[in-house]
């Protein structure tokens, strides 16, 4: 019997892992990544936000991260992001049970009272929506329920942040007419907007148009690490107005003062962040949003297996078990009751 308190997370790039493997990794066994269904069980990992992120191809990658990537062709976007869509329904249907992919609150809640680990389908950047959002009915209808309308580089819809150190947000316009559109397209069907990897104006112009919470699933306080990735005072100050929330991102980059990217960060920065968040958006909007197979951990969490020792780190801080639930699972229901349709 799993013992742990049930943490449902805002964000990992675990299925890029699997696509990327060429069918050599397995989510059913245990791999070189940070999430597998065993490790899962023994972590309390009760699901989360699986990102589908289409990569740049290797020749159109920049030299280095003062440069972000070029606009994706819509044909090679879709193609691959049908892809990974589909590795997500196929790893349900051979699950026997154990992974769901989660359309309702209701699921989600099912899924924590049974153990049956649950998958949010989210799309990290709408390279793979066309403009007049033929694409989008048809994923919301297969399952769709959350967009990042940008992953840092350009798209039709809006733009993203680099990855300099230190840097602003604040760079480049705000969303395009079609980004308005999307907003309120996805206010309509309900599917949830992540703000992580948009730009300062883009994160306005949603904050303007929106109807739903604001959530950035995987994103830091920019006051503690002065990422381009990371939120501003002001930003969260207007996500507690919209009573929206933000996951933690355990990054090392996105946590440290210093930007390094050094595994031998100690679990007491993640609290230091959780902290500074809570403070500033109150324990009901704040949760975990790892990036697990999408970037560098703490080498103290390892991967998802780890997650107690984060729990366990937070007690130490203070949070009681009320305090441990809301962030493990119960704020990313919360605000997701507040934003989906069912």
């Amino acid at each position: 019997m799993n013992l742990h308190i049930p943490i449902f997370d805002g964000h990992n790039d675990t299925l890029l892992r699997l696509f990327a493997s060429k069918h050599n990794d397995s989510f059913f066994e245990s791999s070189q990544g940070h999430i597998d269904l065993a490790r899962a069980r023994a972590g309390g990992f009760a699901g989360g936000f699986f990102a589908v992120f289409v990569p740049s191809a290797p020749d159109e990658q920049p030299a280095n991260d003062d440069d972000l990537p070029e606009q994706l062709p819509f044909a090679y976007a879709l193609e691959t992001a049908l892809a990974m869509t589909a590795l997500l329904f196929r790893i349900e249907a051979q699950s026997a049970g154990q992974v769901q992919v989660a359309r309702t609150v209701d699921d989600i809640k099912h899924g924590i009272r049974t153990n049956t680990l649950s998958a949010i389908l989210h799309f990290e950047g709408a390279d793979a929506i066309d403009p007049e959002f033929h694409t989008l009915e048809v994923l919301y209808r297969a399952g769709l329920r959350s967009l990042g309308i940008v992953w840092s580089r350009p798209n039709a819809f809006g733009w993203g942040v680099p990855f300099r150190f230190p840097h602003t947000p604040d760079i480049g316009p705000g969303l395009t007419e079609a980004g308005r559109e999307l907003v309120r397209i996805c206010n309509h069907l309900g599917i949830m907007i992540d703000l992580s990897h948009l730009n300062e104006a883009g994160f306005w112009d949603v904050a303007r148009l929106s109807s739903a919470p604001l959530v950035a699933t995987h994103s830091n306080a920019y006051a503690l690490c002065p990422s381009p990735r990371n939120l501003t005072d002001r930003q969260l100050d207007a996500i507690r107005e919209s009573d929206g929330m933000v996951g933690v991102n355990f990054h090392v980059g996105f946590l440290r003062h210093d930007g390094r990217r050094d595994a031998a960060t100690p679990l007491d920065v993640v609290a230091e962040h959780v902290i500074y968040l809570v403070e500033r958006l109150g324990i009901d909007r704040v949760g975990f949003g790892s990036d697990f197979d999408g970037a560098l951990m703490p080498q103290a969490l390892g991967d998802v297996a780890g997650l107690p020792r984060l729990l366990e780190t937070l007690r130490r801080h203070g949070f009681d078990e009320a305090s441990l639930r809301k962030l493990a699972h119960e704020n990313w229901v919360r605000v997701l009751k507040k934003t989906w349709r069912g």
